[in-house]
């Protein structure tokens, strides 16, 4: 498991290597859930799954996305973090240690 950021702001993913495909779990905050999904092939392909009221798509593309670059196979990131009554902050921080992880996967 990768993990950037401390406290309730601390994100993790683990990822899940398939023969042809990887698969990422992106959790962390006060709570872990499933927000979303979004797959990414190389050639260009994107499909997402939004659940309402959620915005966890907005860390779960670019992370499909990084990691389709880097290791060139299909890639399914989903999962989703949460912060009870999150501020601006909040969310600024927990887009920067979710960019950390794009670095580190």
């Amino acid at each position: 498991m990768i993990t950037a950021g401390e406290g309730k702001h601390k994100v993790w993913v683990k990822k899940q290597e398939l023969d042809k495909g990887l698969v990422l779990m992106l959790g962390g905050g006060e709570s872990s859930h499933l927000g979303g999904a979004a797959y990414v092939t190389p050639e260009g392909e994107e499909d997402v799954i939004s659940v309402e009221g959620h915005h966890d798509l907005d860390v779960l593309l670019p992370l499909a996305r990084e990691a389709c670059r880097k290791y060139g196979v299909p890639v399914l990131a989903t999962g989703g973090v949460h912060i009870d009554n999150a501020t601006k902050d909040d969310i600024k921080m927990i887009i920067a240690n979710c960019k950390e992880l794009m670095r580190c996967i």
